[in-house]
């Protein structure tokens, strides 16, 4: 063979070659809208999954869009601006009322929720709450939360008055003493705790697990779910490599997420939002999904939203949760 025979069958082989790998390279990631709330009880899986790709190896650019509270989330995804959501109890409101399917778990929010108040205004117990005001953002976990410790304390729900507000300006009412009381969700505790010295966690939601756990996690819009099941099979994969890699590094994984994605908040902080959840590798949620232990926790929480709101005719979870793909896709 001479030179340019040589090269000519080189060049050739190298054209083949690129042609072969090209569709692999130009092959576009599917995209996929997520909206989720800024709380290591519902981001860390994402964020975690974000930073070690277990997302982008299943082939999926993640959207993410921030919100304050779960309502919020649930409006955009009614509104068909999000594909799925991420979010903590009001997984269990929305989808009870036809809106949105449940799909997959994050975690059992333990001590995530609590209850402030201020002694500076004479409140020291259960007892002296009768007839004050408790500043919560109605329908999500500090709310569910909330009825459940003050029935837990023989206090009736309708002796006190709910203020309901953002979880920002509930906690801003409570730091400038216009209320004397304030039910909210980690990391709030925290603004709470540094400005206003004397106040008092009076308690949180570990006081009431298992009997009433608090779970959050995954839905997707109802039009959405059916057709796209292959891309939430994806998503699963991308989270289990995550959530995971959160149970066996916990201490690694909350340095990371601190570092990358709450550098404002220390990491003494992350770590206690962390220990006030309660996690399981990929494989134990199987488990907890086959034996009907999810489903009952989604319908402790959604007899709750519908009895608030006066709902009679709803949606149950074992409607409105599936867990057949999670039980399909996890081996």
């Amino acid at each position: 063979m001479d030179r340019r025979q040589f090269l000519t069958t080189t060049a050739g082989l190298a054209l083949g070659t690129f042609a072969a790998a090209a569709p692999a390279i130009a092959q576009a990631r599917t995209k996929l809208r997520v909206g989720y709330l800024h709380t290591v009880a519902v981001d860390g899986q994402i964020w975690t999954g974000m930073d070690r790709g277990s997302f982008e190896k299943e082939g999926l650019d993640l959207e993410l869009r921030q919100f304050n509270t779960g309502l919020e989330i649930f409006q955009a995804l009614i509104g068909g601006s999000l594909d799925v959501l991420a979010t903590g109890a009001v997984l269990s409101n929305f989808p009870a009322r036809g809106q949105g399917k449940v799909f997959l778990i994050n975690d059992i929010e333990v001590a995530t929720a609590q209850l402030w108040v201020r002694s500076d205004q004479g409140i020291k117990s259960f007892a002296d709450l009768k007839g004050k005001r408790i500043a919560t953002a109605t329908g999500t976990t500090a709310h569910v939360f909330l009825d459940k410790a003050l029935r837990a304390n023989k206090i009736d729900p309708k002796d006190v008055e709910l203020v309901n507000q953002t979880m920002p300006a509930a906690v801003t009412a409570f730091v400038s003493g216009a209320v004397p009381a304030v039910a909210l969700w980690v990391p709030f505790n925290v603004t709470v705790r540094d400005k206003v010295p004397g106040a008092v966690k009076l308690a949180d939601a570990s006081a009431y697990y298992p009997q009433a756990a608090i779970i959050g996690g995954w839905a997707a819009a109802n039009d959405y779910y059916e057709p796209n099941k292959e891309t939430l099979a994806k998503l699963i994969r991308g989270w289990a490599d995550a959530n995971d890699y959160i149970v066996a590094n916990s201490t690694e994984a909350m340095e990371k997420l601190q570092k990358g994605h709450y550098s404002q908040t220390p990491l003494s902080d992350i770590n206690e939002s962390f220990k006030a959840q309660k996690m399981f590798t990929s494989r134990d949620w199987k488990r907890l999904y086959s034996d009907g232990t999810v489903t009952n926790w989604l319908q402790q929480s959604t007899d709750f939203f519908m009895a608030n709101a006066g709902v009679k005719d709803f949606t149950p979870a074992s409607k409105y949760f599936d867990p057949s793909l999670y039980l399909k896709t996890i081996a």
